[in-house]
């Protein structure tokens, strides 16, 4: 409730209809902004009418507000804070040239850095839906977003091919990430091209698993290079294999699963440098056709810990990815929407502003399924993303 000689400033914006950087700055504190800035070398060598920290917050804002122009994400911005300042002054906005030169100063690096200081998995112990044997589920997949058809993007990018020689309407960007299962929080990604296979791109991602996770990965993501990669992370793995995939058992155990060795070539096979692995094969009979079988490979050796039902379930889980993108693509970016940036530098920082703002929003879908007790599956994403882009910027949230 206003206090008595507050004024709103002048704008005829609703208060509800005020930019959420009050909850970008409660996840992306603006002194953690300030650090990555400076550690890039973007703090400013003189004062400017938008800031590098300002930038940042508006290149979260772009994604949170993904259908406004830039003017129009700026005057929101610039609307909260004279909220939070409780100023009734109206200033001077920045045109889109302006605004176009100051996101270009910034560049992508502290957006990539921002993100990979602050995002990490968010379930406790008695989250639900997020263990497996005291490891934390967490799931490895692609996508691709559609960028502006400019020379620049296409030269970078690349495109698919479609039928008969003719290429796609538009460049495209990959994006590779890690997901939490449980909250659907993406706390790891890389971004490239579209050029660049999902293969080659999790190599990075698959390195930067860590002890006590479990991950959960789909047959295309196999090789034995990359799950010696990630077997050397100390994380425990679950993926699904091809039916090629040669898988002679070596061991039958009680609950039908079965120890097997892998090896990464037949030279190999010849000098027995197998890696030992337990398959878990089953199909799933829901009153329709069956399907599989699925072949899955993990690490977790022993049956006692984690029984073949129980990993069979666990993998059903994987699908939470999907989820996350789908929320990402279709939700928070609009369906069928292509990206604004134009330049390859900018497609990035956009994707990288996309990624804080879906972090942002399944932190406090977790805080509100905490405190109400429920599973975190069952908070709305749609309805969280409306509440977020009514929220309020923080006092002091910006330099004046």
């Amino acid at each position: 409730m206003p206090r008595s000689g507050w004024r709103k400033s002048e704008s005829d914006r609703r208060l509800p209809d005020l930019v959420s950087v009050g909850l970008l700055m409660k996840v992306f504190p603006a002194e953690v902004v300030d650090a990555v800035i400076a550690e890039c070398g973007r703090t400013e060598q003189r004062r400017r009418s938008l800031p590098a920290r300002s930038m940042v917050y508006f290149a979260m804002g772009m994604a949170m507000h993904s259908e406004g122009s830039y003017e129009d994400v700026l005057a929101l911005i610039s609307d909260g804070l004279a909220w939070a300042h409780r100023d009734q002054r109206s200033g001077r906005l920045a045109n889109k040239a302006a605004i176009s030169h100051a996101r270009d100063r910034l560049g992508p690096e502290p957006m990539a850095l921002l993100f990979s200081r602050v995002a990490g998995p968010l379930a406790v112990k008695d989250t639900p839906g997020c263990w497996l044997a005291g490891r934390r589920l967490v799931a490895i997949d692609g996508t691709c977003l559609d960028l502006p058809d400019t020379p620049a993007n296409d030269a970078h990018f690349g495109r698919p091919g479609v039928m008969k020689g003719e290429r796609s309407a538009f460049p495209q960007a990959r994006v590779v990430a890690l997901a939490e299962c449980g909250t659907h929080a993406m706390f790891d990604a890389v971004i490239g091209p579209y050029t660049t296979s999902e293969n080659a791109a999790c190599a990075e991602l698959l390195g930067r698993l860590e002890p006590g996770m479990l991950c959960l990965a789909d047959r295309g993501f196999y090789s034995f290079k990359a799950w010696e990669n990630a077997c050397g992370t100390g994380a425990d793995l679950l993926w699904r294999v091809k039916d090629n995939l040669t898988l002679e058992p070596v061991q039958d155990l009680p609950d039908g699963s079965w120890l097997a060795d892998v090896f990464d070539s037949v030279a190999d096979q010849r000098r027995r440098r197998p890696v030992r692995v337990r398959v878990v094969s089953y199909t799933i009979e829901d009153g329709r056709d069956p399907t599989g079988p699925y072949r899955l490979i993990t690490t977790l050796l022993d049956h006692n810990q984690a029984p073949a039902t129980q990993l069979a379930a666990a993998y059903a889980q994987r699908w939470e990815i999907e989820t996350s993108f789908d929320e990402f693509k279709t939700h928070q970016r609009g369906p069928r929407t292509v990206l604004r940036s134009k330049s390859p530098k900018l497609v990035t920082q956009e994707i990288w502003g996309h990624l804080c703002c879906h972090y942002a929003i399944r932190t406090l879908m977790l805080d509100a399924a905490e405190n109400a007790g429920r599973d975190p599956d069952r908070v709305s994403f749609v309805a969280a993303l409306r509440i977020a882009r009514r929220s309020i910027a923080q006092q002091g949230a910006f330099p004046p």
